[in-house]
């Protein structure tokens, strides 16, 4: 696999990294990546665990001067007890800047009233997804809300670092017979973290992946860190290519833990990125 560097010269990525903050979303497709004009759009978004340290007004002019349409949000810009009126009135301040909040996460439910809580919290703001971990003994009753609601549920996995869901399979082995609304997160950061291979697990589950949390890391074990995408270990080009070609539907979040206090370079070199390969995919 070429290296960052020599895959930005020989593909001329580096003008798309530098135009990350100004681009206003994603790259339009010039020509369909398999000559299927119905082929979709892949979506870019952010999760905002990213930007967590900030509060949610600051984080919702960071994602636009990002260029990016839509968001999870995490609690930290909405809590999850939050009234029904502080729900609307964060929805309408991200409405009225051209940003779409289609779903919160990660939440996680150890509780029948936690379950509750959720759906309701994701109802009222007009949420189509919960990013969740629910307590496995949960899921009968999550799978009862999710029918009644039509809020869908994709269960995140967190690698080697907690046991609940640690493998996207695990999670995959639970609900693939459930409602078809009940699906997976896949953060391939964790996955590769986990041992197993994000394009190969992609393929794999993607009948029930709803969400992908995008990221890279530095090394395929419990000790890899979040890196700027293009500097870690990931075959980031393979999966993207694996993304065009499956025609997935759903939207590619950008979920960049590293300098929690100043993470705005690192994401939108991580953005600039994965948009220059999908250009060069035409996707």
């Amino acid at each position: 696999m070429n290296s960052r560097r020599e895959f930005l010269k020989n593909a001329g990525l580096g003008a798309a990294a530098l135009t990350a903050l100004s681009s206003s979303g994603c790259v339009a497709p010039t020509t369909s990546p398999v000559s299927d004009p119905a082929a979709p759009r892949i979506m870019l978004g952010m999760a905002s665990y990213t930007i967590r340290k900030f509060d949610l007004d600051k984080a919702l002019a960071m994602v636009q001067r990002l260029g990016l349409q839509r968001m999870v949000f995490k609690s930290d810009h909405l809590a999850l007890n939050s009234t029904d009126a502080q729900i609307k009135q964060a929805i309408a301040k991200a409405q009225a800047k051209g940003i779409e909040v289609y779903g919160c996460g990660t939440v996680y439910m150890k509780t029948a009233a936690e379950v509750e809580q959720a759906f309701h919290y994701a109802q009222t703001a007009g949420m189509k997804m919960i990013v969740g971990a629910p307590n496995v003994e949960l899921l009968p009753l999550v799978e009862q809300k999710v029918k009644a609601t039509d809020v869908w549920l994709a269960i995140h996995n967190h690698g080697p670092d907690n046991p609940l869901y640690s493998s996207p399979l695990d999670a995959y082995a639970l609900v693939k017979n459930m409602d078809r609304r009940m699906g997976l997160c896949l953060d391939i950061g964790h996955t590769q973290r986990f041992g197993l291979d994000p394009v190969v697990v992609f393929k794999t589950t993607f009948d029930r992946v709803f969400d992908v949390h995008i990221k890279d890391v530095s090394a395929p074990t419990k000790a890899g860190k979040t890196v700027e995408i293009g500097r870690g270990i990931i075959d980031m080009v393979g999966f993207l290519k694996t993304v065009v070609a499956l025609k997935y539907a759903y939207t590619l979040d950008f979920e960049h833990e590293k300098d929690d206090t100043d993470p705005l370079p690192g994401v939108a070199e991580s953005i600039g990125y994965v948009r220059g390969v999908l250009k060069m995919l035409n996707a």
